[in-house]
């Protein structure tokens, strides 16, 4: 029997507009959660979506948070933004009437971001959590506008229920995203995919903060490395770089979009636009792992630090060298 559901997107920027941009335009269903600017920008002139076969305005229905939408049975809450303000969000939507229940008990939750601790923090208020490891380069600088370059797909979405094993709701949920440009394969292991991604997106403070890339790449592959064995000592597996390239193939890659240089990553785009850094929760947790089964974590602790201290001087993105990082044995 066809499942049909509305997809209300909590964070609708760079990876939230698009799932939530190609859902609409797919004939899904979707309601845009967002803040500021961006929200007027949705509410007045809608989204545009920049991709390199298109540039279209969509119009969706928008929310500013869960008390201005009446929720649903059929809902699914996907969740797009940054780790630091997953734990607020989680405990208002969580909380919300669904009839004469909460969404944290009856609807389920994918977590559309990067990192490791959200499935966790969901799962602290939502009994149907799932993840999404997320392959879907796209960036949202300006008000309304979210660019998606990748072609012939947008992104690749590895979908799984936390902590493990899936079922007919995440099935559903890949089937219309398969139907909307982004391929989502389900995994009964759709952590280890997360975990392997984390790895990759060690690199993202380093490209938000350094110029010369060459002179820092030395220094990510040490960070991976930290990285690699802080998961062996906790005896947590992850993806390998084969199956990932295998997975995504030349199924999404970067074009040129006239009018739409792309700058940078996720990090680099919260840096330009002066908003917190996720790198707490990515080179941060191989710190935490390092801490807790004894193995050394100099690379990722002093990029974490240095990131905080970025953040806080308002320091502007790629302008700092490798010098600033203070290294300790």
């Amino acid at each position: 029997m066809l499942t049909v559901m509305r997809y209300v997107v909590i964070g609708a920027g760079a990876v939230g507009g698009s799932v939530g941009g190609r859902l609409a335009e797919s004939g899904h269903e979707v309601v845009l959660v967002a803040r500021g600017a961006h929200l007027a920008a949705l509410r007045t002139v809608g989204l545009r979506l920049v991709t390199p076969e298109a540039d279209r305005m969509l119009h969706v229905a928008t929310a500013a948070g869960p008390d201005e939408l009446e929720l649903r049975g059929d809902d699914v809450l996907l969740l797009a933004t940054k780790t630091q303000d997953s734990t607020v969000l989680l405990e208002a939507w969580g909380k919300a009437p669904v009839g004469a229940r909460t969404a944290g008990k009856i609807l389920p939750v994918v977590c559309v971001q990067n990192g490791v601790t959200n499935e966790r923090l969901a799962a602290e208020r939502f009994d149907r959590v799932y993840g999404a490891c997320v392959w879907l380069p796209s960036t949202h600088l300006q008000p309304g506008v979210v660019v998606a370059p990748c072609a012939p797909l947008t992104g690749i979405l590895h979908l799984g229920r936390h902590p493990d094993g899936n079922d007919d709701t995440v099935r559903a949920v890949a089937a219309d995203l398969e139907a909307s440009r982004i391929r989502a394969p389900v995994h009964p292991d759709v952590m280890r995919w997360k975990h392997g991604k984390l790895l990759n997106n060690l690199g993202n403070a380093f490209d938000a903060l350094f110029e010369q890339e060459d002179s820092w790449l030395p220094l990510l592959h040490q960070a991976v490395e930290e990285g690699r064995a802080a998961y062996e000592a906790a005896g947590i597996a992850t993806t390998t770089p084969e199956e990932e390239r295998d997975a995504r193939g030349d199924l999404m890659r970067p074009r040129e979009i006239a009018g739409h240089p792309r700058s940078g990553g996720s990090t680099w785009q919260s840096l330009a636009r002066g908003l917190p850094l996720e790198t707490e929760h990515l080179n941060g947790e191989i710190v935490r792992l390092g801490r807790l089964h004894g193995v050394p974590t100099p690379v990722n602790t002093a990029v974490t630090a240095l990131a905080r201290v970025a953040v806080a001087v308002g320091t502007p993105p790629r302008t700092l060298t490798v010098d600033a990082l203070h290294l300790t044995d």
